[in-house]
C-alpha cells in the first residue's frame, strides 16, 4: 500500500512540515474515488436483485450469489493487498486494480446468464478489493499527523457512505435506465482513476525480489479459510446451517485452512499476511471496534431495506430514498468529526458515537408495521451521526501509531475486520430474525384461539365481509388472519434484533474504557495512541 518495508525509501510522516504535495493530493483523491467505487459495488446491486434476476432469467436461489461471489472474492483480496503492494508497489497495484475493476464492471454489464454474472462479479470483487486498504495506508503515511483531522474523515466518510447509499444509487439507476447501468456507471470513473493513479502515485518502490519468498501455501490456505467462512456466514441461515451438507463442508474446510494459514503466518520468513500488527495494543482494540462497526454499518444497511420491503411493500427506489437520510447525516457529520478529533479525547468521541448508535437502535425496538419515513428519520440520523463519530477515532487509534513499514499489512487487516464484522453481523441478524419470528408466531397463535371473544368477532367480521364478494368467507378470513399474525411476528422479530444491537453498542462504550489515552492529533504526535 503506501509504505515500504525498507523504511529508508519512504518519507515517514514528516512532522516537521505541514506542506501537502499537490501530486500526492491528486493521487490520494483518485485513490479515494477508486475505493468509493469498490465499496459502493458491494451494495449497489442489493436493492436491484429482482431486476437482475428477471434480466438473466435466474432462479431465486441463484440470484443471491451476485452479492455473495463479490464479497467472498473481496474478503480474500483485502488482507492480501498489503503483501502485493510491497512486492509490486502501490502504484502498480492500484492502477492494475482500477483497470481490472473497470474491465470486470464492463463484463458484468454484458452478462447474459447467471453463471457469467457470478464469475464476473467474483473477478470484480477480487480485483477491486486491492483498492480499499491502499487508501487507508496512504492516508496515514503520506500526510503529516497535523493533517489527519482532514484526511481521516474523508476516508471514513467514503468507507461508510458508499455501502449506505449503495441501495439508493442502485435503485435510481435500475429504475431510470436498466440494471446494466449498475455496472456501466463504473467505466468512466474507472478509466480516470487508472490514468491518474498510474501517473501520480510515487509513494514507494517495488521489491520484486520478494516474489521468490512468496508463500503460495499461505495464500491458498487464506483463500479457503476466508472464502469458505464468508460462504458459511452468507448462506448459512437460508440453508439451515449445519443441516446442509455444503454449509457443513464449508465450515470444516474453513477450520482446517485456518489452522494451516495461522501456522504459515507465524512460521515462514515472508508470510502472505503480517499478523504482527496485532501486537500493537491500540491496533488490536481498534480492529475489535472496526469489527463491531462492520456489524452496525452492513447490518443496519441490510435490515432497514428488509423491513421496508417485507412489511411496508416498498420498491427499490422508495427504499433508497428512505435510506438516504443516513447518508446525509454522515456527510454533514464528517467535517464536525474531523475538527473534534484534533481537539478532544478520541475515546470521548467513540463513546458519543456508540451512544448515538445505541439510541437509534433503541428507538427502533418500538417498531410497528405502520412505521414509515418520518418514524425512521430520527433513528437514521442517530445512525449516520454515530457512524462518523466512531469511524474517525477508530481509524486514528488503530492506524495512527503504526510504523510506515507495517502500515500496508495493518491496513489490509483493519479493513478485513470491518468486512468480517458485516458478514458475521448479517448471519446473526438473519438467524435471530428467523428464530424469533417463529417464537413470536407461536405466542401470537396461542392468543388467537376460538375461546377469545375478540378473535371470534374479528374472524366473523372478516368472513362476513368476504362473503359479500361471493367468496368462501371463513376460509379467506383464516388465511387473512394467518397473514396478519405472520406480519406481526416479523415486526416483533425486528424489534428483538434492534434490542440485540442496542446492547452490543452499549457494551462497546465499556470497551472504550480499556483503551490507552491517545495522543492529540494536531500536535504531530501521531494521532493514534501509545
Amino acid at each position: 500500500m503506501a509504505a515500504s518495508a525498507t523504511v529508508g525509501t519512504v518519507p515517514a510522516t514528516p512532522a516537521a512540515t505541514d506542506h501537502m504535495d499537490p501530486r500526492k493530493l491528486i493521487a490520494f483523491f483518485a485513490m479515494v474515488l477508486g475505493m468509493f467505487m469498490s465499496i459502493l459495488d458491494i451494495q449497489i446491486v442489493s436493492a436491484s436483485l429482482a431486476e437482475i434476476q428477471a434480466g438473466l432469467s435466474a432462479g431465486s436461489d441463484e440470484i443471491g450469489w451476485v452479492q455473495t461471489s463479490y464479497l467472498i472474492a473481496e474478503v480474500i483480496m483485502i488482507p492480501l493487498s498489503g503483501t502485493l503492494a510491497r512486492i509490486v508497489s502501490t502504484r502498480y497495484l492500484f492502477a492494475a486494480s482500477a483497470a481490472g475493476f473497470t474491465m470486470a464492471s464492463a463484463l458484468c454489464a454484458t452478462a447474459t446468464n447467471i453463471d457469467q454474472m457470478i464469475v464476473y462479479r467474483a473477478i470484480q470483487g477480487f480485483i477491486g478489493g486491492g483498492m480499499i486498504p491502499s487508501v487507508f495506508a496512504a492516508a496515514f503515511t503520506i500526510f503529516p499527523p497535523s493533517k489527519r483531522s482532514i484526511v481521516s474523515p474523508i476516508i471514513g466518510l467514503i468507507a461508510t457512505l458508499a455501502p449506505t447509499i449503495g441501495p439508493t444509487v442502485g435503485g435510481y439507476l435500475s429504475h431510470a435506465f436498466s440494471w446494466h447501468w449498475l455496472f456501466l456507471v463504473n467505466i468512466v470513473p474507472g478509466i480516470i482513476v487508472t490514468i491518474v493513479t498510474w501517473n501520480f502515485i510515487d509513494f514507494d518502490k517495488p521489491e520484486f525480489s520478494l516474489i521468490k519468498k512468496f508463500d503460495w501455501w499461505g495464500l491458498l490456505s487464506m483463500g479457503v479459510f476466508l472464502g469458505a467462512l464468508e460462504y458459511v456466514l452468507e448462506e448459512g441461515n437460508s440453508n439451515d446451517w449445519f443441516n446442509d451438507s455444503h454449509i457443513f463442508m464449508g465450515a470444516i474446510a474453513s477450520a482446517i485452512a485456518a489452522v494451516v494459514f495461522f501456522y504459515r503466518a507465524f512460521s515462514v520468513e515472508f508470510p502472505v499476511v503480517d499478523l504482527r500488527a496485532f501486537t500493537n495494543r491500540n491496533f488490536a482494540f481498534g480492529s475489535v471496534f472496526s469489527f463491531v462497526m462492520g456489524i452496525g454499518l452492513y447490518g443496519l444497511t441490510y435490515i432497514y431495506p428488509v423491513y421496508l420491503g417485507r412489511i411496508r411493500g416498498y420498491d427499490s427506489l422508495m427504499i433508497g430514498e428512505t435510506m438516504f437520510v443516513s447518508g446525509l447525516a454522515m456527510f454533514f457529520t464528517a467535517p464536525i468529526a474531523g475538527k473534534l478529533s484534533a481537539k478532544i479525547d478520541l475515546r470521548l468521541m467513540m463513546v458519543v458515537g456508540f451512544a448515538s448508535f445505541a439510541a437509534g437502535t433503541y428507538i427502533m425496538t418500538h417498531l410497528t408495521k405502520d412505521w414509515d419515513f418520518y418514524e425512521l428519520l430520527i433513528p437514521q440520523i442517530f445512525r449516520g451521526f454515530g457512524l462518523m463519530m466512531c469511524m474517525v477515532p477508530i481509524n486514528n487509534i488503530a492506524l495512527g501509531t503504526m510504523p510506515p513499514a507495517r502500515m500496508r499489512g495493518a491496513s489490509g487487516l483493519f479493513n478485513l475486520t470491518r468486512n468480517l464484522g458485516g458478514a458475521v453481523g448479517l448471519a446473526i441478524i438473519n438467524t435471530v430474525l428467523t428464530t424469533r419470528q417463529d417464537v413470536h408466531y407461536e405466542r401470537l397463535r396461542e392468543n388467537i384461539d376460538w375461546g377469545r371473544p375478540a378473535a371470534i368477532d374479528q374472524m366473523n367480521n372478516m368472513a362476513a365481509n368476504f362473503n359479500t364478494y361471493g367468496m368462501d368467507g371463513a376460509v379467506v378470513a383464516i388465511k387473512q388472519m394467518v397473514g396478519l399474525v405472520t406480519k406481526q411476528a416479523v415486526v416483533l422479530a425486528f424489534g428483538d434484533v434492534f434490542l440485540m444491537l442496542t446492547l452490543l453498542f452499549l457494551a462497546m462504550i465499556l470497551g472504550v474504557a480499556m483503551l490507552d489515552k491517545p495522543a492529540p492529533q494536531g500536535g504531530g504526535g501521531g494521532g493514534g495512541g501509545h
